[in-house]
């Protein structure tokens, strides 16, 4: 089965690739919008119970059991240096596809899903190098706002591994 959901996502890619265009699932954290692109997303839930686990970094929030898989849950905003806020009725948890390894992170709210043309990405100006530009796979023009875009294997990529290890007895 894993093949098969692996040759799907392939041929999505292919496809968008083709297309020039792709999907995205956009989110809200503070005040800003951001994006990943749908084939990184498993599944979004709702907030539930969350186990902690001690000598952790402040943004790993714990593990959840989602079907009889332990996953780690990270706090995206907490992972971005934002200030901690209250969760909502509006909070969810995105359960990403990260390497080869299942992670999930708390956002503030998600929005929809959009169709996005490579015209609509520019690519994120040399002048936030330093605020974290190796994340940014490019920023999506909207009628009405800017999107930021994720690349969301480099920003918890190593942290999978690193949390997949440290669980791995669970």
């Amino acid at each position: 089965m894993a093949t098969i959901t692996q040759d799907t996502t392939a041929s999505d890619h292919a496809l968008s690739e083709a297309t020039g265009s792709m999907q995205l699932v956009s989110f809200h954290l503070a005040d800003e919008t951001y994006g990943i692109e749908i084939t990184k997303i498993r599944e979004i839930i709702l907030m539930g119970e969350i186990t902690r686990i001690p000598q952790t970094p402040h943004y790993v929030k714990g593990l959840i059991n989602l079907r009889s898989t332990v996953i780690p849950v990270i706090d995206l905003r907490a992972r971005f240096g934002l200030a901690e806020n209250e969760l909502t009725d509006e909070s969810r948890i995105m359960v990403l596809n990260v390497g080869t390894r299942t992670i999930g992170i708390i956002v503030d709210a998600v929005s929809e899903v959009l169709r996005v043309t490579n015209d609509q990405i520019a690519p994120a100006p040399p002048t936030v190098a330093s605020l974290g530009n190796e994340y940014l796979n490019g920023l999506v023009k909207l009628d009405d706002q800017l999107l930021i875009l994720l690349d969301i294997e480099k920003i918890l990529g190593e942290e999978a591994e690193t949390l997949h290890a440290a669980t791995a007895g669970m």
